[in-house]
């Protein structure tokens, strides 16, 4: 917040003491209303900072909403568990054999 005030309040000192000195004013009277436009800028930096602060905050609670109805609409479930793992090595049953071909005996480990 500090560098967008900073930053206007520069920018509007700038502005208006360049065209001051450029439309063949006083020093005086330039540098008074470079003082006074440099403030009226800050303040509008200030204000601006805060509309894009809370334009920030509104849409990151919005995505925040939108993640966590998404996460409310599919529940979890746990994976099942791997059909081979509950079935013994010995009772599985041999691969099927290629077609138009005979089966080949697999060995079993374990005998």
């Amino acid at each position: 917040m500090k560098f967008i005030v900073l930053l206007f309040g520069t920018a509007g000192f700038t502005l208006v003491m360049l065209s001051g000195l450029v439309a063949g004013r006083s020093p005086d009277l330039v540098l008074r209303d470079a003082a006074l436009a440099c403030l009226g800028a800050a303040f509008l930096g200030r204000w601006f900072g805060g509309v894009i602060r809370e334009a920030f905050t509104q849409a990151l609670a919005i995505r925040r909403a939108a993640q966590e109805s998404a996460a409310a609409a599919v529940p979890a479930m746990p994976a099942p568990a791997p059909i081979t793992a509950s079935i013994p090595a010995r009772a599985r049953p041999a691969p099927a054999a290629p077609s138009g071909g005979m089966a080949v005996p697999v060995p079993v480990r374990g005998r």
